[in-house]
């Protein structure tokens, strides 16, 4: 590229800002992706790993061999400290990047709604939450194992997750499989069998998002699989070794646990409030910035915002949900405008073309909206598995998640169950005594 080549900044290579990156392949740009992680992490199979069926590898692209054939790409290590908006720069801790267009996509963490839960009821966002999760679910069989007391041995096998989206379903479906049949024969003092999963949420549905009758399907399905379904039920308080929950109606009750997951709710990174206060923006209670129907800033038209750090509801009843289809359509509209405005053609505004929606319960349990069409089972989760399959950044990838789940299927072993994270069996407490689970 030469001297006068136009300067694109992407701040996050999750979904929209890979998309949009490999959008602008033979736009005459020169793009730089930063990103404080070296890969692009596959998020929607992260409970995969959480659970033991998939390595961290499977599901993880290196950016630089992701983009390695495109030439007007540059993958910087690094994280954003602050914007310059009048200077055009985005600053790292270790310098600054150049732009004349810029494209946020910094992503979403975990929502505890003010409480400080992060500790005791880790969520699903990254490589280190799902082995650390992973760790938690494994050292609470193996201490179960060796616990002599009944009642602490019940608390090690209670495991509460708390939210019923997708990522509470998933998690919760695929802890019944373990535990009923993973682990099945793998102890000698305890069945695993008999683990007792809830799954908590305050509304009154699982799959709140979804339609009622694949609401009322995925919730049958979990409940086939064990799974307790408390529904209209809010978590209160999160301590050592016990989850206090409130039912609507019912007075409070501790629950002793020594597994509590967070599937609840996002916010929005923080470099969107950053980004909000150095444009003289605001942003909602998620921590998203509205955006133009082009997905630029109000008032500032080189800045894009995409993914789950914008809210777009230009002609919606509600802003566009927080996944991965919208990230990677935003990505690439943007990547268009970029295009087209270097063209001097006029900025197009974005639509979203939904092409339904997938989530998964278990083996063979699924439910799938494509509007008029519900489906549920078998054909739901053979898409669902096409879906993500297909949906990998790298083809070796592809094959090994594949082999995975095919040999998964049919033995229905997890060959990742790993301990990892220097979580020891032999805690110096139990669940109740008041001292540290790890």
């Amino acid at each position: 590229m030469g001297p006068d080549s136009a300067r694109v900044a992407i701040v996050g290579g999750g979904f929209g800002g890979l998309a949009a990156a490999r959008a602008l392949r033979s736009a005459p740009v020169e793009v730089t992706l930063i990103d404080r992680r070296n890969f692009h992490l596959f998020q929607p199979l992260l409970y995969q790993v959480a659970t033991g069926g998939l390595s961290p590898a499977n599901i993880a692209t290196p950016f630089r061999w992701a983009l390695r054939r495109q030439a007007n790409v540059d993958v910087v290590l690094g994280e954003v400290r602050d914007f310059d908006i009048a200077g055009q720069r985005v600053l790292l801790g270790d310098g600054s990047i150049a732009y004349d267009h810029l494209i946020v996509a910094a992503g979403a963490t975990h929502s505890y709604f003010g409480h400080d839960w992060q500790a005791l009821a880790p969520g699903l966002k990254t490589i280190e939450d799902a082995t650390r999760i992973r760790s938690r679910i494994l050292v609470a069989f193996e201490r179960a194992d060796r616990e002599p007391d009944p009642e602490r041995r019940a608390a090690l096998l209670t495991f509460v997750i708390v939210g019923a989206g997708p990522t509470g379903v998933e998690l919760a479906g695929a802890l019944a499989e373990i535990s009923r049949h993973t682990l099945r024969h793998d102890f000698r003092h305890i069945d695993p069998g008999s683990a007792r999963i809830l799954l908590v949420d305050a509304v009154d549905r699982v799959l709140a998002a979804y339609p009622a009758d694949l609401s009322a399907r995925a919730q049958a399905s979990l409940e086939e699989l064990g799974v307790s379904v408390l529904l209209n039920t809010s978590v209160s308080a999160v301590a050592e070794g016990e989850v206090t929950l409130e039912t609507r109606g019912e007075p409070p009750r501790g629950v002793p646990c020594a597994t509590v997951l967070w599937a609840a709710g996002v916010q929005a990174s923080p470099l969107g409030a950053l980004l909000a206060s150095r444009t003289g923006l605001s942003t909602d209670r998620a921590g998203r910035l509205a955006v133009e129907p082009d997905l630029s800033l109000p008032g500032h038209p080189a800045i894009s915002v995409i993914g789950d750090l914008s809210s777009y509801a230009h002609g919606l009843e509600r802003p566009l949900p927080g996944v991965a289809p919208v990230a990677m359509q935003q990505g690439r509209h943007v990547a268009r405008r970029i295009r087209d405005q270097l063209r001097g053609a006029p900025a197009a505004p974005f639509t979203y073309r939904d092409r339904g929606t997938l989530a998964t319960i278990g083996r063979a349990r699924a439910v799938a909206d494509f509007g008029r069409f519900h489906v549920s089972g078998f054909p739901a989760w053979f898409l669902w598995l096409v879906v993500h399959v297909m949906n990998l950044t790298q083809a070796q990838n592809r094959l090994l998640v594949l082999t995975q789940w095919a040999w998964s299927y049919v033995t229905y072993n997890r060959s990742a169950r790993l301990i990892t994270d220097g979580a020891r069996p032999s805690a110096e407490s139990e669940p109740g005594s008041g001292g540290s689970m790890h």
